[in-house]
């Protein structure tokens, strides 16, 4: 039986690329990107109100850490299956069972605490409970997410609709962490969680009515060349996608101290859950500049330099926010790390994409997850561990030097340069 094709929408292969704003107003790609924008704001408000909750209940940046784990955790493990069904089935179906789910973790946590107040929560675990089931939601939608993109234009805007596509992380993780602060503060933990529920649900919503590209033509059945275990053959044929998903799962290291020290970090500066958005923020800040950097550096110097420039941007990022002697310093310093993080990964997922053939997106992608999320509850745990045990700066200066060593190794002439 003949393998299907995907239909991509739009106007026809020949055409020259459509500018960024022509894609913004896209009827299949805008709602897309404007969805994701909402539940990456929804994203990071429900990260921010986790991590000031758990530090409330437990003082300790490991548990702190925990959070991460439980979240990232289903990804870890279950993302390659997740990536499997996304290249047999239905994508946008998926996604936005992927995203009802992560909304119903925010949910029940929010509802909990509204109810009954933080202080009578029994412990920290309905906090870790609720990170897990949005951990689950996000395992289900995000290989489905990520592989939908090339559905969505023509393969001459793919890197361009790559580009774009971490904006929306990126201005989240920018605004996400300080509203999520504020609000908590203000208003309650709960209310912020509820926040993040209603990002997730707006994704779902607009994704019910938005056309795709679909399969045409004989479904292909289920045989030895569509199995996770034909995915990582096809990786591992390639040495060149092992060595991106490697500097991908550097950033994640990268990415981590900043979301699981900035409680720890505030509380040594003698400041409240203000300052922990405020860090978060910051580069979230970083990050956004870095997208506007991406494209003229990639231009510049190549999307395989671009990729090992942004990990030692990441690094040196990481290093000056452990030789910082205050707050602004070290916000200064995650806005610095922010810049590198955009950069590098945008570069490296691009790099990625273009080496895919579609029949195999999903599950590579899910391996893409795993690499950049399933790898935070170890990111997390090594952070926390090492703050709580030595110092925030000790756990800084280490995951600097990790990511170092991924850009030796991830030079230009390893990935396709």
């Amino acid at each position: 039986m003949a393998e299907a094709v995907v239909e991509r929408p739009g106007k026809g292969e020949d055409d020259p690329p459509r500018a960024t704003w022509r894609l913004l107003v896209d009827p299949q790609y805008g709602p897309f990107f404007y969805g994701k924008l909402l539940s990456s704001a929804g994203m990071w408000v429900n990260n921010v109100v986790s991590a000031i909750v758990a530090y409330q209940l437990s003082g300790s940046a490991f548990v702190v850490g925990l959070v991460s784990v439980a979240q990232f955790l289903p990804q870890t493990l279950l993302a390659p299956l997740s990536g499997a069904m996304a290249d047999r089935g239905d994508r946008r179906r998926q996604l936005i069972t992927g995203r009802i789910v992560a909304a119903t973790g925010s949910t029940v946590v929010g509802t909990w605490i509204l109810l009954v107040g933080v202080e009578n929560l029994p412990n920290v675990l309905p906090v870790l409970v609720a990170a897990l089931v949005v951990g689950f939601g996000f395992t289900i939608g995000h290989p489905a997410m990520h592989s939908l993109v090339p559905s969505l234009v023509k393969p001459s805007e793919l890197p361009a609709a790559i580009a774009l596509g971490n904006a929306p992380f990126t201005i989240a993780r920018a605004g996400g962490p300080a509203v999520g602060a504020l609000v908590a503060t203000s208003l309650g933990p709960g209310y912020g969680f509820l926040l993040a529920a209603a990002g997730n649900l707006a994704f779902a919503a607009l994704l019910v009515p938005m056309k795709v590209g679909r399969r045409v033509g004989p479904r292909k059945p289920r045989d030895a060349s569509s199995t996770v275990r034909a995915g990582f053959a096809y990786v591992r044929r390639d040495p060149s996608i092992l060595l991106l998903l490697l500097g991908v799962a550097a950033i994640s290291f990268g990415t981590d101290p900043v979301l699981t020290l900035s409680p720890s970090i505030a509380a040594a500066s003698g400041s409240g859950s203000h300052a922990v958005g405020m860090l978060v923020s910051s580069f979230g800040v970083g990050a956004g500049l870095g997208l506007t950097l991406t494209r003229p550096v990639q231009g510049a110097i190549g999307i395989a330099r671009a990729c090992a420039a942004g990990l030692v941007v990441l690094a040196a990022g990481n290093l000056s926010a452990a030789a910082s002697w205050s707050l602004p310093t070290a916000a200064g310093s995650f806005l610095v790390a922010g810049i590198g993080m955009s950069i590098a990964l945008s570069s490296f997922s691009t790099q990625l994409q273009l080496r895919l053939t579609d029949g195999f997106r999903g599950r590579v992608m899910a391996l893409w997850i795993v690499a950049f999320q399933g790898t935070r509850p170890l990111a997390a745990l090594m952070s926390g561990s090492l703050a709580d045990v030595s110092s925030a700066t000790v756990s800084l200066v280490t995951v600097a030097g990790l990511i170092t060593v991924a850009a030796f190794f991830c030079r230009p002439s390893r990935i396709g340069g």
